[in-house]
């Protein structure tokens, strides 16, 4: 094999490789999940809104009470998405245009909007989402088994 094709192939490789890397980054999908509800920091309690609806791109809104819990899916390493929140029942909403980068470790990122628009660090109102399976308990069944004697004495 001479230089020039061993050189092609190997630049072949190296475009192949480097185009990988650039869609595994941008290409990354997340699902995040947005929270009102109450939380504390430092002490500190941070009260729900009343009402707030996150709107991320073109995804259809995601409308959440006190106490709710909503998701969007969004693709890529960066988040922008408008709040319209609602502080107490009879107030008229109030817009924000949030966008932040999203930590390329998480796979479901949890978001609590109020201690968001608190201005607390990022420790503070973003988690990874993990869920929580029950707890069967960690007993031992004893396994029964019948023995049946299927000899020729009858």
């Amino acid at each position: 094999m001479n230089k020039r094709k061993l050189l092609f192939r190997v630049g072949a490789i190296l475009i192949i490789l480097v185009i990988a890397a650039c869609m595994f980054v941008i290409g990354r999908g997340h699902t995040v999940y947005f929270d009102n509800k109450e939380t504390s920091y430092n002490g500190q309690t941070i009260e729900p809104f009343y009402k707030v609806t996150v709107t991320v791109g073109d995804q259809k809104p995601a409308k959440l009470s006190k106490g709710d819990r909503g998701m969007a899916d969004i693709m890529g390493q960066k988040l922008t998405m408008t709040l319209e929140i609602t502080d107490a029942e009879g107030d008229q909403p109030h817009a924000h245009k949030v966008s932040m980068s999203v930590p390329y470790n998480m796979d479901g990122i949890m978001i609590n909007v109020p201690a968001l628009m608190q201005g607390l660090p990022q420790d503070a109102y973003m988690s990874e989402f993990i869920i929580e399976t029950p707890d069967t308990g960690s007993t031992d069944e004893e396994i029964v088994t019948d023995e049946f004697d299927m000899g020729g004495d009858m």
